[in-house]
């Protein structure tokens, strides 16, 4: 008997059985895979349905986030023209109630011009009074003089036009005034016009 004969038996018998298990180890490594997430799995699509939720929640963030930007943008453009519309109210305010302290002297000047005769002394003692009540309105409104002969020169305060020699004067004083100066608190409204003596 040859021995290089084979037993068909025993080769078809080992054939399945060899065959067989190949495909169970590739039905084990997929359901591995499956457990494991892979191949789109129960893993994968509940990670893909974390992931969907959490740009969902990031969208609806930024959405509330841009309404709230937009909203504050809308209250900022409102305080703005609010604040303008203050502004130009005040600054209305405050004209009229300069102009209110200057009525009285124009109307003084008015009357001044009805009169048909009057004599010089009259006249002068009309400008006089308008002079004092126009000195009265600008107090009111917190102006004052400045520029006083015989002070010290200031160039924060006078604009000086000449210099002159003057013994009986100290160095750097204002030796003659040209035109007043005025201020409101610290600002200055009008530097005096000044000669300034040494």
């Amino acid at each position: 008997m040859n021995t290089e004969e084979k037993n068909p038996q025993t080769e078809a018998g080992t054939e399945p059985q060899a065959s067989a298990e190949p495909e169970a180890s590739e039905q084990a490594e997929k359901a591995d895979k499956k457990d494991k997430g892979g191949f789109g799995g129960k893993k994968a699509k509940a990670e893909k349905e974390a992931m969907q939720k959490k740009l969902e929640e990031a969208e609806e963030a930024l959405k509330k986030q841009k309404d709230q930007f937009l909203r504050t943008a809308a209250e900022y453009d409102n305080f703005r023209k609010r604040t303008e519309r203050e502004k130009a109210a005040i600054y209305s305010d405050a004209t009229a109630a300069a102009v209110l302290e200057f009525l009285p002297v124009a109307d003084n000047l008015e009357r001044a011009l009805e009169q048909q005769e009057c004599s010089v002394e009259d006249l002068r003692k009309g400008v006089e009074m308008v002079q004092t009540q126009l000195k009265r309105a600008l107090e009111k409104l917190g102006v004052a003089e400045m520029g006083v002969a015989g002070e010290a020169f200031n160039p924060e305060l006078h604009n000086a036009v000449s210099h002159i020699d003057d013994e009986s004067a100290a160095e750097n004083v204002v030796a003659q005034v040209y035109q007043k100066g005025y201020k409101i608190g610290d600002k200055v409204v009008r530097h005096a016009t000044v000669v300034v003596a040494n």
